[in-house]
């Protein structure tokens, strides 16, 4: 897809590629700081074979591994270097089993899997518990294999990702009870420390201060102790040393103070200090769970019960125990449990949900259904055809979730600062203490060796980045524009240069027959070699084609039996009925085949390609018969999709095999100047690569499948289609719904989100670069750097969510 420069994303994908390597998510605890996954990348990536990102805002670890290296060994390392990998503990209910043999099998069988940590299957309640890491091993998969044993099982448990959502909920309200207790201790502190400043009493000795203290930094404050222990114990500092050694050594400076009996103590300053940086924990928390909302709020909208029919009886079950050729009744008002074929009724359906288009979609029998969407009118049955991940929502899940796991090369710089950032500070702080010791006394060196410790946290650089992405990656999902990864938005922000394919990318894609010219002096009346023409396009996939053979049988002509049919990509069809050989295509077909046009030929020709029509050429045997003018209506949004791509700066280009004089008449109603016409499919990828060598950056529009090379070729690759018909896996954008208005707000989100980033980046580096010599210089406390620290997190995370009232369309 996208030709960027080398970076580790594009070694992500290229590795995955290859046959050998295997690619997994897994989530990691414990981080706190960009330091944190910058030490995991660094140690995880000296692996054989093992390529990895880290993000920092969802928690997780991307990772590529090849026959060098194994998963169990990634998951060492990250264990070994101090954070934790969880595990997931999973209920199934078993069907068969007869004894404890049966039992034994499907424990055997089960443990056998990747990741699989333990399984212990219970003969008498029919229920087995599987623990495994997710990520590296699926509900589906021990299901599988399961029924690969001979058995059935069902899932008896809530997904992987619903019981980390939980487990991260009930954290969170926990930390919240630690901060309010430690504000308490801290209060009387902090009135005490802003009484004196006024030139007030002192009226807490010292002793109560430091009870007071106590639980603060050691209860309140301990997850900084943890985190310190583990990152030490991995070989490297990260933001929990930096919190942990400057407030301790307030506090244990200040407990000694306090029995020397010395008035002097700074109890005030360790106890507020792990007070405003836990609160400031808090809400970064709270922000980074608004920031990928979007991703749980598809999670949810799959439907929970379906109505299953059984010898022409209805059941209610779960939907995860659906089947593919199950058949299922659906009622008005509720959500389709799965994707599949409309067997019986007519209704319309709201898929708002995929495309981002409100307007709800007619269906009749034989349509296909899109599970989580939901049934507008009349209850219909139908038929499943895919279930669990291989639906259109699991896919959707699938790619926001990696877009939104993904790195932006922009982010190498702060990931580079990050890697030595806390050594760098302990010896700034270092520098600090014995200069101001020297100077000035001890006291003051101290509180300025803490403040620089406190002050300087690499937090708000790992978050700048990934935060932003989950943002608008999630956001471009709510609005049916699929956007996978960090490094193509990155790069959608550069497109200088759009090319749009013309059928059902400008156009509607749906051709119909407008105008028919019958020679006067052929052999065949109309209606006769229309059937023999029309026998053979049936043959054809083309969707000129299948306008034909539409046409035909409206005017009520018999198709035949065509032999040695064959397509000529770009000119035509040609083929054999009875002992007439029958053709129909461009000019170019028929003088390949040794035909001339007659003068009033031409004329009629000229004229139909003169008002944007496309004209076929049908002739039988050596004789022209007649020419068909087709017409595929240019869909309304195209012309204000070009004049709003102009007006951002960008050349519009159209490709398409249309002859130059029909391609320029469509181009001229939809106000696009540069035009490529007669471009035979396969060609298309070297006209894109052209442009690209000119030194712009290319971005193509197509349908997603026969566009597939040229999509490739391209900087960004955008494939438009509408709901289950688009190529997910065609392009760096799917586009979801047919409105081209799409690929004008997919580069405007891709301009709006890099623009955060970079704002994002800039404050952060900002924050650091003026903050630490202010602390050096004794201007701010420890307080002070405590609070400003802790905002600094929050405000580029909510910097982040203000990107959400970006207007973008939903759908055509």
């Amino acid at each position: 897809m996208a030709q960027a420069e080398p970076q580790q994303s594009s070694q992500l994908d290229s590795k995955r590629r290859t046959n050998q390597a295997r690619e997994y998510t897994v989530p990691v605890e414990g981080m706190t700081c960009a330091a944190c996954a910058a030490r995991i990348e660094k140690v995880v990536g000296k692996l054989p074979g093992v390529q990895i990102e880290v993000n920092l805002a969802s928690e997780r670890a991307r990772f590529v591994t090849s026959e060098e290296s194994t998963w169990k060994d990634v998951v060492e390392k990250i264990e070994k270097t101090g954070y934790t990998v969880p595990s997931h503990t999973a209920e199934f209910n078993i069907e068969g089993m007869t004894c404890a043999a049966c039992a034994a099998r499907i424990e055997k069988v089960v443990g056998r899997l990747d990741a699989v940590q333990s399984v212990n299957v219970n003969l008498a309640s029919e229920k087995a518990q599987v623990v495994y890491i997710p990520g590296l091993v699926s509900d589906e998969d021990i299901i599988r294999a399961v029924e690969k044993a001979g058995y059935s099982a069902k899932s008896a448990s809530q997904a992987a990702a619903d019981e980390e959502r939980e487990r991260k909920i009930q954290a969170y309200h926990r930390d919240v009870q630690t901060f309010v207790l430690g504000a308490i201790f801290t209060a009387p502190l902090v009135i005490q420390m802003f009484v004196m400043m006024f030139g007030g009493p002192m009226f807490m000795p010292n002793w109560v201060s430091w009870i007071l203290a106590t639980p603060v930094q050691f209860y309140v404050g301990w997850r900084f102790y943890k985190g310190a222990y583990h990152s030490l114990r991995g070989g490297a500092a990260n933001m929990d040393v930096l919190v942990a050694l400057g407030t301790s050594v307030a506090y244990l400076y200040s407990a000694i103070l306090t029995l020397m009996a010395s008035p002097d103590v700074y109890f005030d300053s360790s106890a507020t200090v792990v007070t405003l940086i836990f609160m400031g924990k808090l809400l970064e928390a709270r922000a980074k769970a608004k920031s990928s909302q979007a991703l749980q709020s598809l999670a949810e909208l799959n439907a929970k019960v379906a109505h299953l029919v059984r010898d022409g009886e209805e059941v209610d079950v779960p939907t995860a125990e659906l089947r593919v050729g199950d058949v299922v009744r659906v009622r008005p008002g509720e959500k389709i449990p799965s994707d599949g074929i409309l067997l019986e009724g007519n209704t319309s359906v709201d898929e708002s949900f995929l495309t981002g288009e409100s307007m709800p979609v007619s269906k009749s029998p034989g349509e296909t259904v899109v599970g989580a969407s939901v049934n507008q009118q009349q209850a219909f049955t139908m038929k499943v055809q895919r279930v669990g991940s291989e639906t259109a929502l699991a896919q959707v899940i699938r790619l926001v979730d990696e877009a939104q796991g993904s790195k932006a090369p922009v982010q190498r710089l702060a990931d580079k600062v990050s890697g030595v950032f806390v050594p760098t500070v302990l010896v700034v702080s270092l520098i600090t203490l014995l200069a101001w010791g020297l100077a000035s006394g001890w006291p003051h060196a101290l509180l300025a060796a803490v403040a620089v410790l406190v002050i300087a946290c690499p937090c708000s650089l790992g978050l700048a980045t990934p935060t932003a992405i989950m943002v608008g990656t999630g956001l471009g999902a709510e609005s049916g524009i699929l956007i996978k990864g960090g490094e193509t938005l990155e790069l959608a922000h550069k497109v200088q240069t759009v090319v749009f394919d013309k059928t059902g990318t400008l156009t509607l894609g749906r051709p119909e027959v407008t105008d028919v010219w019958s020679h006067p002096s052929a052999i065949f009346r109309k209606d006769k070699w229309l059937s023999l023409i029309a026998s053979v396009e049936a043959q054809s996939e083309h969707p000129l084609a299948a306008a034909v053979v539409a046409y035909a049988k409206e005017q009520g002509s018999p198709l035949m039996s065509a032999r040695n049919v064959e397509a000529v990509p770009g000119r035509g069809v040609k083929g054999m009925i009875e002992e007439f050989p029958v053709l129909i295509g461009n000019l170019s077909l028929l003088k390949e085949s040794g035909l001339s046009l007659q003068p009033e030929v031409t004329a009629i020709l000229d004229d139909f390609e003169a008002s944007g029509k496309t004209a076929m050429i049908a002739a039988i045997g050596r004789e022209v018969v007649g020419i068909l003018a087709v017409s595929d209506p240019v869909k309304q949004d195209a012309s204000s999709t070009v004049r709003e791509l102009h007006a951002m700066g960008i050349d519009v280009w159209m490709v398409t095999g249309d002859n130059e004089r029909t391609a320029q008449a469509v181009a001229d109603q939809i106000g696009i100047a540069n035009v490529m016409a007669g471009v035979l499919p396969g060609d298309k990828a070297s006209k894109i690569q052209q442009l690209r060598g000119q030194g712009t950056v290319v971005a193509m529009v197509g349908d997603g499948i026969n566009d597939a090379p040229a999509l490739a070729t391209a900087d960004v690759g955008i494939a438009m289609g509408t709901g289950t018909d688009v190529a997910l896996e065609a392009a760096d954008i799917a586009i979801m719904h047919g409105s081209t208005l799409g690929v004008v707000d997919a580069i405007r989100l891709s301009r709006a989100t890099i623009r955060k980033i970079r704002q994002n980046l800039f404050w952060a580096f900002f924050y650091n670069v003026l903050g630490i010599p202010l602390a050096a210089f004794g201007i701010l406390s420890p307080i002070i750097a405590g609070a400003a620290m802790a905002l600094s997190s929050v405000s580029v995370v909510s910097n982040s969510l203000l990107l959400r009232r970006l207007p973008l369309r939903k759908g055509a």
